[in-house]
This record gives structure tokens, sequence and C-alpha cells, in this order.
């Protein structure tokens, strides 16, 4: 018998037993209801309390000054390089704010294919900035929509991820985000869920963070004008 037969023939004897194995049923599940946070300020304070558990860095910000405060959080970091995307609102705001004189570090356009710009992705940038669909309150989780414009390479790969979320756009659940946002009619080709800075862990669970990907997450916590 040849070897390719052998294979096919223990594969159909493993796939038989299996086959004629008895049923079991599994165990009833625990009862368990989705959290709820009718309060804004109670959904707000579980996201920031679940973001910073997962090593995330929140700044409360403002439509207007986030830029500003951008720039002095990368200012105290030393950061030289942040790669951002052009033509979208998070790229307008910082436009507008270099032109009024913002200290921002050197800029760094998402405007090429990723053969490109994956030099400077990898090798080059210090930071990456990017906006987010929403978040979700119960785990401290980023909401992102990777585009063409803007990728998700953009906070995959530099050492520091930026990402503004307004605090409108907070979900109770991931669930309520998906109804909320009618995904099931425009599920999106990559939706990026992030909570916190990259981790890993070994077969012992110990948990390491920034070994594969970002080692920091700042979040702009854009608030509504009458927390401003």
């Amino acid at each position: 018998m040849s070897a390719t037969a052998t294979s096919n023939t223990a594969r159909a004897n493993i796939f038989a037993r299996l086959k004629a194995a008895p049923g079991r049923l599994g165990p009833d599940l625990p009862p368990w209801n989705p959290p709820t946070y009718p309060d804004p300020a109670a959904r707000l304070a579980r996201f920031r309390q679940m973001a910073e558990a997962n090593h995330a860095e929140i700044h409360d910000v403002t439509t207007t000054n986030w830029p500003e405060r951008l720039a002095a959080i990368l200012g105290n970091r030393g950061v030289r390089t942040l790669m951002y995307a052009p033509d979208t609102p998070c790229g307008d705001a910082l436009a507008a704010a270099v032109a009024a004189g913002a200290r921002l570090p050197d800029l760094v356009p998402y405007d090429a294919t990723v053969e490109v710009m994956k030099e400077a992705l990898v090798h080059r940038v210090d930071a990456g900035l990017t906006g987010t669909r929403g978040a979700i309150a119960e785990t401290g989780t980023l909401i992102l929509w990777p585009t063409a414009q803007e990728p998700r390479l953009l906070s995959l790969l530099p050492p520091l991820h930026i990402a503004v979320l307004d605090a409108a756009t907070l979900h109770d659940t991931l669930a309520v985000a998906v109804k909320d946002g009618g995904w099931a009619g425009a599920m999106p080709t990559n939706a990026l869920l992030i909570s916190g800075p990259s981790k890993t862990s070994d077969i012992e669970q110990t948990l390491a963070y920034g070994v594969h990907g970002p080692k920091e997450l700042v979040i702009l916590l854009v608030n509504a004008p009458t927390q401003e």
C-alpha cells in the first residue's frame, strides 16, 4: 500500500471512530445577561477603568485642543516622527494645528501604497495616529474600522499608537456596537478591537506587553462640549 493510501485509510478510520462515538450534551450555560450602563457617566467610568487596567493611557481633551495636548504628550516622550492619515478628520485637525503653530513632531503622511510605506512604518516612525469607530465600555476596548486611507498598519506597527476617541461613541458591549452600527448590513472587511498595547502570554499565562506590536497605547478621549 502506498503512503498516500495508508494516510487516507488512517484518516478514514479516525473519522469513523469520531462519528461512532456516542454524543454527549454539553453542560448547561450559566445564566448571563449583558451588562448595561444606562448612565453615560457610568459607561464612561467603566470604559476608563477597563482601558487603564489594560495599560492604556487616557487623556481627556476637547475637539479643539487635542492636537495641542498631543504635541505636549509626544514632546514629553521624545517622539520625533508621527505617521497619520491625510484627508481624514484627524489628519485635517493635525494639519490645521501645524499651520497654527503647534509644535508637533515631524508628520509623515500615509499617502502611498503599503509597499512604499512599509520601510517608514517599520523603521522610521515613532508613533501612529488613528481615529476610532467607537469603543466598548464593558471591556475598555477601542473599535477601529481600517480603510485604504487609514490602514490597520498605522495602529499595529509603530511603537506608540495614538487613538482619538469621541466619548459619545461609547457602547455598553460589542453586541450593542454591532447592533447600533448596523454591521449586519455593512460588515467591514476588517474591524480591529484593541484593548491596550499589544500583549502575549506563554503557556504559563504570564502576560507580556509590547512584544509584537505597539508598546504603548494613548487614548485621546474627546469629551462632549458640555464637559469641555
